[in-house]
This record gives structure tokens, sequence and C-alpha cells, in this order.
């Protein structure tokens, strides 16, 4: 079965079923001396990934204002100079950088924040409009995310922007997305075969939105090249311990996530295809809401991931497989934490 378009949630927007996600490609950036971007980056290796990803039918491209602290949105106009109409573009706002700096400089929730990023990253993109606008404050309590309903239809009004969105994990955050706003079209969230999302797609399917999947390959560990002795330099977000990013602990992958690596590996590369292929493919055969965004800053990156729009979704065999296995998991963890863990003899122990 062949995957090639979907549908932008009620926006009527049509994109390919595969986007490319725009993170890696803004280069170094930070908070403080915590790097928040994926390394060093070849400006021209970016453009060229852009260019080739279109050629190959990925039409969404998501960013965000910060990314390299205005230095993706920059990257991306720039390769998609001449061929803009070919591409719906996707960025965020919420957060305040400097960049000169490339520092992160903050959250803005107000209404007037609004309306100057997105003037600065039209300028940023060089283009006129934004496909899909999304608030990328994942945690923002629902009642101020609401007051900026008539500023995001306002801008829809004054044709700066087609659809608007929500980056958040959050499902009634989701729901109330989709409740209250009327050009309200997507929710990007975090879904993989590493991490299922139920109700966040009950949600999409509730309020027909598109389900929009950052880390779809768990932030690299679904691509097969990290093992136990990987290191990732300190120069990438990964490298750092960071709380919020439980696949990587210390600068190593986590062993519990290479675990379920390890177990589901078979059946999703059981009919020829890559690792990453074989996660793409579970996504399309989760729900057909969802459209994934795989980073890429690479061509051969990108000619990889866009194989998998001739390849489709898992069978259902191969995706039930998938499932048994985690199932499998899951029953050998609850079995493990039920187990009675003596102190060992050899050991003092503690006073009652």
């Amino acid at each position: 079965m062949r995957e090639s378009t979907r549908t932008l949630g009620r926006s009527g927007i049509e994109v390919g079923a595969l986007g490319m996600g725009c993170w890696a490609i803004g280069g170094p950036w930070a908070e403080g001396h915590t790097p928040l971007g994926c390394g060093a980056v070849d400006d021209e290796e970016s453009v060229r990934a852009i260019r080739r990803a279109l050629e190959l039918g990925v039409t969404l491209f998501d960013t965000a204002d910060t990314y390299g602290a205005g230095h993706g949105e920059r990257i991306l106009g720039r390769a998609l100079d001449g061929r803009r109409d070919a591409a719906v573009i996707a960025t965020k706002w919420g957060y305040t950088f400097d960049e000169r700096t490339r520092q992160a400089t903050g959250p803005d929730a107000s209404p007037a924040y609004l309306r100057r990023a997105v003037r600065d990253s039209l300028r940023r993109l060089d283009t006129d409009r934004i496909d899909l606008y999304q608030l990328h404050l994942a945690d923002l309590p629902v009642a101020r995310a609401q007051e900026l309903i008539g500023t995001l239809e306002d801008l829809v009004a004054d044709g700066l922007v087609r659809a608007y969105g929500w980056r958040t994990d959050r499902a009634g955050r989701a729901a109330a997305l989709g409740h209250h706003a009327p050009h309200a079209a997507a929710v990007q969230h975090s879904l993989s075969v590493l991490r299922d999302a139920p109700e966040l797609l009950a949600v999409c399917d509730k309020y027909d939105l598109a389900s929009v999947n950052c880390g779809p390959l768990g932030m690299g560990l679904l691509t097969g090249k990290y093992h136990p002795a990987s290191i990732l330099p300190r120069d990438d977000v990964r490298g750092m311990t960071s709380g919020w990013l439980e696949w990587f602990r210390g600068g190593r992958p986590a062993p519990e996530w290479l675990r379920r690596v390890h177990a589901v590996r078979a059946a999703l590369t059981a009919d020829g295809r890559t690792l990453a292929q074989g996660a793409l493919g579970w996504i399309w055969a989760r729900s057909d809401r969802t459209i994934p965004i795989p980073g890429c800053r690479t061509v051969a990156q990108v000619e990889e991931n866009a194989a998998v729009l001739a390849l489709g979704p898992l069978t259902a065999d191969h995706f039930g497989e998938v499932e048994r296995q985690l199932a499998a998991l899951r029953t050998a963890a609850l079995r493990e934490a039920d187990r009675p863990h003596w102190p060992s003899p050899m050991l003092p122990t503690a006073r009652p």
C-alpha cells in the first residue's frame, strides 16, 4: 500500500504524508551554557536536503522561530526560494531569543508578542504567509492559550496565516484547541513506536485535527545508529542530561529504550525496510491522521526516510507483531518490579 498525501486537519491543506523536521538545521543555540540544538550544521547541505525532500514528495517542513535563534527559518526560506508554492511551511512561536547571541531568553504568551513574532517569522522565511502557525508553549494553561485565538483569527483574516495549531503532549490542551478555535488544523505531539499517544490521537479524531508527529524516530534511536557505548557530543542537546529528553541520559542512549528498539527491530524490518522506514510505517499504520516529521539535515537522511512513501504503512501482521513484542516487554517489566530484591549479604543494610 502506497502513502502519498494527507489533509492537514480541517484546513483542507494537502501535504505529503511524510514531513521534514527542521530543528537540527537551525544549528547551535543555547539557554545559558545548556545547548538546545543538535550541534554544528552545514547550511549548504541543509539547503540541498530540503530541496531533495521536495523532489521526493515531502512538502510539509516544520520549523520554529527559536531553532538556531532564527537561523533555521532563514535557511528554510533560502532553500524554498523559487519553490515556495510547492511547500507547506509550519513554524512555531512562544519562546523569545536573541538572534545575535543565539540565546533563548524565555517564554512570552502575550498577544502583542504573537503579532510581532509572526511578522518576524515571515521576514526570516521570506514569504507572505505561514501555512501552519503553532503555539510552542506545550504546557501553557488553557485559559491563556484561548486568549490568543482572537489574535490568531485576525492573522488568518489578514492572510498572514492559513491555519494554526499547538505543540503539546497534553490531550486536554489539544481538545480545548479543537473545540474553541475555528481555524485550528493540527496538534503537534510526540509519537513513535517507542511511545504511543492514544489520548491525543482520539482528540484528533474527535475534532478533525491532523496529528503532526515530532520525535517519530526517537531522536535517532530508531535509526539504529546508537548502541550502549554511544556518546553524544556536548554541543548536542542529547549530549546533556535533560529531564525532558527521556531517551538519553548523561549523553548516552538510555538502556531501557535501547531494549525496546531491540525488541521491535525484527518486526519493523521484516519486509526489507530499514529500521527508520519501519518506524515511520508503524506511525502510518497507527492512524490515518498521522504526519511524521523526522528530523533531517543531510540528503542521505532525506532519501532514506522519503523511500517509505513508496512502502506505505506496516502490514497488519507486522504491526501486530510490534505490539506483541512491546506488550511482552511491559509484562516483563511488571514482573521485575514485583520481584523481591533482597539486600546483598556482603553489604550493610540501612537501619529501618
